[in-house]
């Protein structure tokens, strides 16, 4: 079982705020989980009796819209914690998780968790900081879809997959989507984001490489 204490992800949420004690607690009652991809860490509508930190990969949290589609909210990636409004709220997930690739993932049962915003003042100062942030980004999320349009919203988010989740050797987008899950963030159909990509890579700010992605003129890009 890995120790918490020496696991580095730890520094980029909550957590870190947890001490030396904390943290020999907290190995002791989490549990290790690999997640494949594809696979749901848990489900819209689920009670999630604690926080998943995600040690490695990234997963998608999505919310099905009434038209029985996929609405991507955010991507997550490795160091973050999910599931911790919910469990404050003592609501079930109003989103569901999804793996984009292979994904090491530990569970935090929420005693535990509520120990530590019990007894750790800056533990539960940054959680709530966390959440906060959550809130301002869907607040961001939510002015964007009604006030920009989905080429805007598509460059948006090619060039946020490339500032937060890197590029490979070959210049390609590291985090591969689908054209689905990519019509998914910027809330339209699927045909329209396959037009618009194809539409980009003809004015040469996109390279299609199959299903991969280069990003050629960034400059181009914000402009949009």
């Amino acid at each position: 079982m890995s120790k918490c204490e020496q696991c580095i992800v730890r520094q980029f949420s909550s957590l870190k705020a947890l001490t030396k004690d904390e943290l020999i607690k907290m190995a002791d009652c989490k549990t290790s989980y690999t997640i494949k991809k594809g696979e749901p860490i848990f489900e819209e509508g689920e009670t999630v009796n604690g926080v998943y930190c995600v040690k490695e990969g990234v997963c998608k949290m999505t919310k099905l819209s009434d038209n029985g589609k996929d609405q991507i909210v955010k991507l997550a990636k490795s160091g973050e914690l999910l599931g911790q409004r919910s469990m404050i709220s003592d609501e079930a997930a109003n989103l569901s998780a999804i793996a984009l690739e292979d994904m090491q993932v530990c569970f935090i049962p929420k005693s535990e968790i509520m120990g530590f915003f019990n007894q750790n003042n800056q533990f539960s100062m940054n959680m709530m900081k966390t959440i906060c942030g959550d809130l301002k980004d869907a607040d961001d999320h939510m002015v964007d879809m009604a006030q920009k349009n989905v080429k805007q919203r598509l460059a948006e988010t090619l060039i946020y997959l490339e500032e937060n989740f890197g590029i490979n050797e070959d210049k390609t987008l590291k985090l591969q989507l689908s054209r689905e899950e990519l019509a998914g963030i910027i809330g339209t159909a699927t045909e329209s984001c396959i037009r618009l990509l194809s539409e980009f890579n003809k004015s040469g700010i996109i390279e299609l490489a199959g299903k991969k992605i280069i990003l050629k003129d960034k400059a181009k890009l914000k402009r949009v």
